[in-house]
C-alpha cells in the first residue's frame, strides 16, 4: 500500500510520525466510457461560449462567480494564491470527543493512518489504544493540496483511521424533508414494531455488506463480451396492506426464519438401500 500523505498526529507537546493512506478501493469501481453510436469512437468534449459560441482552449477561460443571473465577480488565479493556508504536514488535534457526539451525516473521506517508522510504533499504539478505552476521538485539522479540512481520528482494530468531516453548515436540515408525518403511533403499534426490530437483531457481522449492483454489472459485462444472451426477471410489486397487518406477518417471518432446520436422518435413504438389496 503506498502513501499519499506524509507529517505528523500533533496534540499539545507529543507528536507521532504518520504516514496517510487511501481507505477506498477504487479499482472496484466499474467505469464506462462515452461512445459516439454510429462508429464506437470515443466521445471527447470541446469547451464552447455559451454566449458568442465561440470554441475555446485553456488559456481563453476564467473562473467567475454568479453573485446574480448574468453577473459574474472573477477570480484570478493570483486570488486562490492568496488563499493557500500555509501546509504544517500535521494534523493538529484539538481536542477529543465522545464517539456518540459525531453525527454519522458528518463523515466524508476515509483514510488509514499508520505510524512512519519503528520509532513512531510505539506512540502510535498507545494513542489508538487510548482512543480505544476513553471512546474518545480526535478532532483535528490538516492542510491537504491547499485546502483546510477538519478531520477525525479514530481507532480501527489494531490502527488509526482519519475521516475528513463535512462542516455542519453542510448538512441540510432533516425537518425540511417533505411529508415527515410526527404522528404519534398506537401503543399496540409501537409495541409491535419493537417485537419486530428484537426479532431481527442482528451484528453488523452478520449482514452481508456487498456491491450486488457492481458484481450483477460486472457479470453483465463478461456475459456481453462472451457474446451470451442477457436474461432478467422483473420484480413483481408487492401488495400494499395496513401497518399492523404488515407488521404482524413480518414478526411471523422473522420467527420462521430463525427457527434451526431440521438434520436429515437418511432413514429414507436406508430404507431404498434395504429395498434394493431385497430385491437383488
Amino acid at each position: 500500500m503506498r502513501a499519499i500523505w506524509k507529517g505528523h498526529i500533533r496534540f499539545s507537546l507529543v507528536t507521532i510520525p504518520i504516514r496517510v493512506y487511501g481507505a477506498i478501493e477504487s479499482s472496484q469501481t466499474v467505469r464506462f466510457n462515452q461512445l459516439h453510436k454510429d462508429c464506437n469512437g470515443m466521445v471527447g468534449y470541446q469547451k464552447k461560449c455559451k454566449k458568442c459560441g465561440e470554441q475555446l482552449n485553456k488559456e481563453e477561460i476564467l473562473k467567475g462567480y454568479q453573485y446574480e443571473p448574468e453577473q459574474f465577480v472573477l477570480v484570478e488565479p493570483a486570488d486562490f494564491e492568496k488563499l493557500k493556508l500555509k501546509s504544517t504536514k500535521a494534523i493538529d488535534i484539538e481536542g477529543f470527543v465522545d464517539a456518540e457526539e459525531v453525527h454519522t451525516s458528518l463523515f466524508d473521506t476515509p483514510y488509514f493512518v499508520g505510524p512512519d517508522g519503528e520509532v513512531a510504533a510505539k506512540p502510535y499504539s498507545l494513542l489508538m489504544q487510548t482512543l480505544k478505552k476513553t471512546g474518545k476521538m480526535g478532532i483535528g485539522r490538516v492542510v491537504l493540496r491547499d485546502r483546510e479540512d477538519v478531520v477525525l481520528i479514530a481507532p480501527e482494530q489494531d490502527g488509526i483511521m482519519f475521516y475528513k468531516l463535512r462542516y455542519p453548515d453542510e448538512i441540510r436540515d432533516i425537518n425540511k424533508v417533505p411529508d415527515i408525518n410526527t404522528t404519534d403511533p398506537s401503543s399496540e403499534e409501537m409495541k409491535l414494531a419493537e417485537t419486530l426490530v428484537a426479532s431481527m437483531n442482528k451484528k453488523l457481522t452478520e449482514i452481508e455488506l456487498k456491491d450486488r449492483y457492481g458484481d450483477a454489472l460486472r457479470e453483465m459485462i463478461n456475459a456481453k463480451i462472451d457474446g451470451e444472451e442477457i436474461v432478467t426477471m422483473e420484480e413483481e410489486e408487492k401488495e400494499v396492506v395496513d401497518i399492523m397487518t404488515a407488521l404482524k406477518n413480518s414478526i411471523e417471518q422473522a420467527k420462521e426464519s430463525k427457527k434451526p432446520m431440521k438434520k436429515a436422518t437418511g432413514k429414507k435413504k436406508v430404507k431404498t438401500e434395504e429395498k434394493e438389496l431385497k430385491t437383488a
